[in-house]
């Protein structure tokens, strides 16, 4: 007996035994046609192989560095990493890897590749060192940055001229979709960027790549003159469309403008595979993903090569990262595993040469050795923990006020330096050949940053004067910048401290202005240092020491009308009155010493100038005051134990918020409200004779 709703092979009849048979046959046989047919489709897809080789913020650092002093090409130890010798190397590795396997390689900079370290200062001086190495070393396209506009766009152009340009296109182009420069201006006239570049590759492909800068780099750039800077957005849709049209397969943007900014670009605009990013400094080791494109980035200072292995379907226009099938790091560091290539390490020393030649012009052979020991420390002077103050931020500020006081022979109450500026810490050595040693280049690299109208490199110092109840509002600016600006605006001091509420910046943020509305009142207490020298120390201890200490310091009162030294460098001057400008009650008006306001235009002659006659610039000043340091037993100055620590001048309190308060009365305020209201209700329903009462 057979149950219902079960089968038996037993029990069928032979007919339907067969046909079952070969139904199951037919079944097996089209599922291996199907995938047949799948492998052939996948075949037929080809992929095409391509490597995208990228860095950005090189800043000029042509040696491997921090420190640059412990370099030693002799010890497989040597510490230092970067240096363009070094990299060359690691891009003729993996050419010569990739060219074997018949894969093609673009290398592409995401721009500041000029403005930090002193090799910076030979552009002016009529040298390209920077652009020329990297024509060298075979970089197919490069970004214009805002550190290519330290010594404006003139000197700029003189630049890209001397490097070659515009014929030197056909080897790096130098890429700047969304800038329009005056048609008189060297950039214009002399065709030195260009909006756009195609690359065909030798496996059929076609790379197409465009240049931007950001609104934030564009910020902070020293001086652009009446360069017109268009929306990276908007550009970015332009370039994309005309690349297309044009045949671009795989659409490259080489970005100056940070990852934020990179990520609302990959969001609005649609169509950009890559972005080849820069101006943060950070080292993506896993690319960014938004909105199907891929964002890298390789840190700063040649710390890094980027390295994005990448295929291409023409069939399906998909683009796919290889790194992680591969087992590919992002980013080949570049340090002393990397022998210096040979061609590349003679140019800089050429170059380095060249720089010996220009400090010592520029010191009055005061120094004529980059690497140079300039004095000794057992510790580093940290630019770190950012929004805060730091030890390598009194130290400069100090050699900005006791250097100009020198050179002026007045006495300087205050002087004023933007975390922005400087760069890196202040680092000794550590190999036993530069043990505790600081040499010129380092300290240099840390402050160099600028240009001055006599034509050398580097911030000049300004001397001016402010009224006590000025230097009130620029301490509740730099609490205002700290809180809403970032890092790169936080003030460093030096004659002076404060203490302040972070939470009493601001009350609120105007709507559709995005402007903060400051309080005022941040500021708890200032008092200006009135003796010699470098001011004391404050600690927690109630020490006599300390007693005395407080002596020399005097509080800076509201509607202080007296006049006081400040020093500052000219980028810094020329953003005070902007302050102004915006909030009203915050203005500012640098004097001269007899307190006439002097007009912004007029600020060059503001500028200190050194005994040779030439523009005092910060970065001599730290030179300068790092080499009057006591000398020890050899003679070599000491870095003063004074530095190991910061000295108490910046000091956040806290505090119940005035916002808070202000949210408390009109709570207060409202309750009052509601009760009278509830009041008046109930009053008025006891004296009401209800229907069912009667």
């Amino acid at each position: 007996m057979i149950k219902s709703g079960s089968f038996s092979f037993s029990s069928a009849k032979p007919g339907v035994y067969l046909m079952a048979l070969a139904l199951m046959l037919s079944l097996v046989i089209a599922g291996a046609e199907k995938h047949a047919r799948a492998e052939t489709q996948d075949h037929n897809q080809e992929k095409i192989e391509f490597t995208i080789l990228h860095t950005n913020d090189e800043h000029s650092a042509l040696l491997p560095h921090s420190p640059a002093i412990d370099h030693d090409p002799q010890n497989e130890d040597d510490p230092t990493l970067g240096g363009f010798a070094r990299l060359a190397t690691a891009i003729e590795d993996i050419k010569e890897a990739k060219e074997d396997k018949n894969e093609p390689v673009l290398l592409f900079n995401a721009g500041d590749f000029m403005g930090g370290a002193a090799f910076g200062w030979l552009a002016p001086a009529g040298y390209s060192a920077e652009i020329s190495l990297m024509q060298k070393m075979g970089y197919d396209a490069a970004v214009i940055g805002n550190h290519e506009y330290d010594y404006g766009p003139e000197v700029l152009g003189k630049y890209l001229l001397d490097a070659g340009y515009p014929e030197a296109h056909q080897k790096t182009n130098m890429l700047a979709s969304n800038i329009q420069p005056p048609g008189e201006y060297l950039l214009e006239r002399e065709s030195l960027y260009q909006d756009q570049a195609l690359f065909e590759l030798d496996n059929g492909i076609t790379v197409g790549a465009f240049g931007l800068i950001g609104k934030d780099a564009k910020e902070v750039t020293w001086d652009t003159g009446d360069i017109e800077f268009l929306d990276p957005v908007k550009t970015g849709e332009r370039m994309v469309k005309e690349l297309e049209n044009s045949g671009a397969e795989v659409i490259v943007a080489i970005t100056h403008s940070g990852i934020s900014e990179d990520k609302e670009l990959a969001r609005k605009v649609d169509g950009i595979d890559v972005i080849i990013g820069g101006h943060c400094h950070t080292a993506l080791h896993e690319p960014v993903q938004e909105n199907n494109t891929v964002i890298v980035q390789a840190d700063s200072l040649v710390k890094y090569l980027g390295k994005l292995e990448l295929s291409y379907c023409p069939e399906t226009s998909e683009l796919k990262v290889r790194n992680q099938d591969r087992g590919t790091d992002f980013l080949v560091p570049i340090d002393s595993s990397l022998d210096p290539h040979p061609e590349i390490e003679k140019e800089v020393d050429r170059y380095t040469k060249r720089l010996n030649h220009l400090i010592s012009d520029m010191t009055g052979g005061e120094f004529d050795d980059i690497m140079g020991t300039v004095a000794r420390s057992d510790f580093p002077l940290s630019h770190q923990p950012p929004l805060e103050e730091s030890t390598a931020g009194n130290f400069i500020t100090d050699a900005m006020r006791l250097v100009t006081e020198e050179v002026t022979g007045e006495k300087v109450d205050v002087a004023i330096q933007a975390n922005g500026s400087i760069r890196e810490n202040i680092q000794p050595g550590t190999m036993e050949h530069s043990r505790n040693e600081i040499s010129f280049y380092d300290i240099t690299e840390v402050i160099g940053l600028g240009y001055g109208e006599d034509g050398y490199a580097g911030y000049p110092i300004v001397s001016t004067y402010l009224t006590g109840e000025e230097l009130r509002r620029a301490l509740e600016v730099a609490v205002l910048l700290k809180e809403s600006m970032g890092d790169t605006y936080f003030l460093q001091f030096s004659g002076l401290r404060y203490d302040f509420n972070p939470a009493d910046a601001t009350l609120f943020t105007v709507p559709f202005l995005d402007l903060p509305l400051p309080t005022t009142r941040a500021v708890k207490n200032a008092e200006i240092f009135t003796g010699d020298g470098v001011q004391p120390a404050v600690n927690d201890s109630t020490s006599g020491e300390e007693n005395q200490a407080s002596k020399s310091f005097v509080s800076l009162e509201k509607d202080d009308q007296d006049l006081y030294h400040l020093v500052t460098d000219a980028y810094i001057l020329s953003f005070l009155p902007m302050a102004g400008e915006m909030i009203p009650w915050l203005e500012i008006t640098p004097r001269d010493k007899e307190g006439n306001p002097v007009d912004p235009e007029d600020f060059q002659e503001l500028v200190v100038h050194n005994p040779q006659g030439r523009e005092l610039k910060v970065w001599e000043t730290v030179v300068k005051y790092a080499s009057s340091q006591p000398t020890g037993e050899d003679e070599v100055p000491r870095m003063d134990d004074y530095y190991r620590e910061t000295s108490g001048r910046i000091n956040p309190v806290s505090g119940f918020p005035l916002a808070g308060w202000g949210a408390l009365l009109i709570l207060l305020l409202a309750a009052g409200v509601g009760y009278l209201v509830i009041r008046k209700k109930r009053k008025a329903t006891a004296n009401t004779t209800t229907y069912w009462q009667v």
